[in-house]
C-alpha cells in the first residue's frame, strides 16, 4: 500500500462522523459529472444549429465525450491504485476544469473539433472520477448494502442532470429557431453572426462550470478521508486483480453496462429530436422540457430503486426494471408521437437503477485491490454511449428517429438476461 493510501483509503467501517462526511462528499461528485453528462443532450442540439450537422454528425458530441472514458478508465485506475482514490479525484476534477475552459476558445474560433476536443477532456476528467468515487461507495459501509448505497450516492447524479439541462435550456438555448429556408434567405453577415452567437452562448456556462469545479477540487484536496480497513476474508470466482478476466460475472456486468449506458445516452441524446420530429409544432425549448421531466423521474426512480432494495434483492429488482423499460422502448418505436414521447420519458424511471445496481453487482464478493482493478472495465463500458449513439444517428438519418429506438430496446433486453444470470448466483449483494 502507498502512503498515499494510507490516509484516503476507503474504510469498510468508517467512523460516523468522519464517515458521513466522506460520502457526502464523494456524493456531490455524482452532481457535478451529472451536470457535464446531461448539457451534452442540449449541446447536440445546439450543435447541429449553429454547424448544420447530421444527425450522425451531432451523435459525435457523445462519442467524443464516452470516447475520453473508455481511453482514460485504464489510467485512472493506475492513478488510484499507485497514489489512492483522492489524487485521482483531484486529478478528475482538474482535467473536467480544462475541459470547460476550452469551451471560450472553440466558440471564439468557431471550431467543432475543438469543442470535441474540449468534451474529450471533460469526460477523461469524469473517467478519474468514476473509477475512484464508484468502488468507494461500496466499501463505505457494510458489503451487504453496497448495492444499495451505491443506488444513494446516484440519486445525486440526476440533480446534476437536471441542473445541466435547465442550464442550457436557459443559457444556451436562445428560443430563436429560423428555418433552413430562413436562414437561406438571409444575408452572408446575417447568418455568420446568427451561427456566432450559437456557438458564444456556450461560453459562461462553461467558465462559471470550470469554476465550480476548481473550488471542488480544492475541497477534495484538502478533505481527510477514512483510513482503509481491511475487509471480510472472502473469496469469490474472480476475486483476485490477476484472475479478473475469468470472473463471469464481472465480464457480464461489464457488457450489461455497456449496452445499458448506450440506451441511456441514446435515448436522451435524441429526445428533443424525437419530439421535435413526431410532434410537430413542438419547440427546442419545450422538448428540453420533456428531458427535464425524463430527468426527475430518473431521480425519483433512484430514491425507489434504493427503498424498494431493503425489500427486494438488486438483481430481482433490475430485472423487473428492465422488462417495463424494454416494453416502453418499443412504444416508442411502435407508437411514434405522443404516446411515444411519453413512454421515453416513462422510461427513464425504470432506467434509474440500472448502473450503479449493474456496478455493484459487478464487484459483488471482490476485495478492495480487486475493485481497484475491477472498476475501469465497468467504466470503460460506458464507450456504449458514444457507439450506439452512433448507430441510432445512422439509423435515424436512414430510416427516421422513430426506428432508431430499436436500440434501446434491445440494449434493456441484455440487461435482463444480465439480470436473470446474476440472479441465479446471489440473491442479494
Amino acid at each position: 500500500m502507498s502512503c498515499a493510501d494510507a490516509t484516503d483509503s476507503p474504510a469498510r467501517a468508517a467512523p460516523g462522523a468522519a464517515g458521513a462526511y466522506a460520502f457526502a462528499l464523494i456524493a456531490s461528485l455524482f452532481f457535478l459529472w451529472g451536470v457535464a453528462n446531461n448539457l451534452n443532450d442540449i449541446l447536440i442540439k445546439q450543435f447541429k444549429n449553429a454547424f448544420e450537422l447530421s444527425d450522425f454528425r451531432a451523435g459525435l458530441v457523445q462519442s467524443a465525450f464516452y470516447g475520453g472514458y473508455f481511453l482514460f478508465a485504464i489510467p485512472a485506475s493506475v492513478c488510484t491504485r499507485r497514489f489512492g482514490y483522492k489524487s485521482a479525484l483531484v486529478v478528475g476534477l482538474a482535467l473536467y476544469a480544462l475541459g470547460a475552459f476550452l469551451f471560450y476558445p472553440a466558440a471564439a474560433l468557431r471550431t467543432y473539433a475543438l469543442f470535441l476536443g474540449a468534451l474529450f477532456i471533460i469526460a477523461c476528467g469524469l473517467a478519474f472520477l468514476e473509477t475512484s468515487a464508484n468502488p468507494l461507495v461500496t466499501v463505505l459501509g457494510p458489503q451487504e448494502g453496497a448495492a444499495r448505497r451505491l443506488n444513494l450516492a446516484q440519486s445525486f447524479n440526476p440533480l446534476g442532470s437536471i441542473t445541466g439541462v435547465l442550464i442550457g435550456q436557459q443559457f444556451i438555448f436562445s428560443g430563436v429557431e429560423p428555418t433552413h429556408a430562413q436562414i437561406a434567405a438571409m444575408t452572408g453577415s446575417a447568418r455568420a453572426a446568427y451561427y456566432a452567437s450559437q456557438t458564444s452562448a456556450v461560453q459562461t456556462p462553461y467558465i462559471v462550470i470550470g469554476c465550480v469545479v476548481l473550488l471542488w477540487a480544492l475541497l477534495i484536496g484538502t478533505a481527510r478521508l477514512p483510513t482503509a480497513i481491511a475487509l471480510p476474508a472472502q473469496r469469490v470466482e474472480g476475486a483476485q486483480p490477476s484472475t479478473l478476466a475469468g470472473n463471469r460475472n464481472l465480464i457480464l456486468a461489464v457488457l450489461a453496462q455497456f449496452f445499458y449506458v448506450g440506451a441511456q445516452v441514446g435515448i436522451w441524446s435524441y429526445l428533443i429530436r424525437y419530439a421535435q420530429q413526431t410532434v410537430p409544432g413542438t419547440s427546442q425549448r419545450h422538448a428540453a422540457d420533456f428531458l427535464t421531466l425524463s430527468l426527475v423521474l430518473f431521480m425519483l426512480g433512484r430514491f425507489a430503486g434504493t427503498a424498494l432494495m431493503r425489500r427486494l434483492a438488486p438483481a430481482r429488482l433490475l430485472a423487473g426494471f428492465a422488462t417495463v423499460a424494454l416494453a416502453l422502448s418499443a412504444v416508442a418505436v411502435l407508437v411514434p408521437g405522443r404516446a411515444g414521447v411519453g413512454a421515453l420519458i416513462a422510461v427513464s424511471f425504470f432506467m434509474s437503477i440500472m448502473f450503479p445496481t449493474i456496478f455493484a453487482l459487478g464487484l459483488r464478493g471482490l476485495g478492495d485491490e480487486a475493485r481497484k482493478s475491477a472498476a475501469p472495465f465497468l467504466v470503460m463500458a460506458i464507450v456504449g454511449g458514444a457507439t450506439l449513439t452512433l448507430l441510432m444517428g445512422g439509423i435515424s438519418d436512414a430510416a427516421g428517429i422513430p426506428r432508431a429506438m430499436c436500440v434501446p430496446a434491445l440494449c434493456f433486453a441484455v440487461i435482463l438476461g444480465f439480470a436473470a444470470y446474476t440472479r441465479r448466483l446471489t440473491t442479494a449483494v
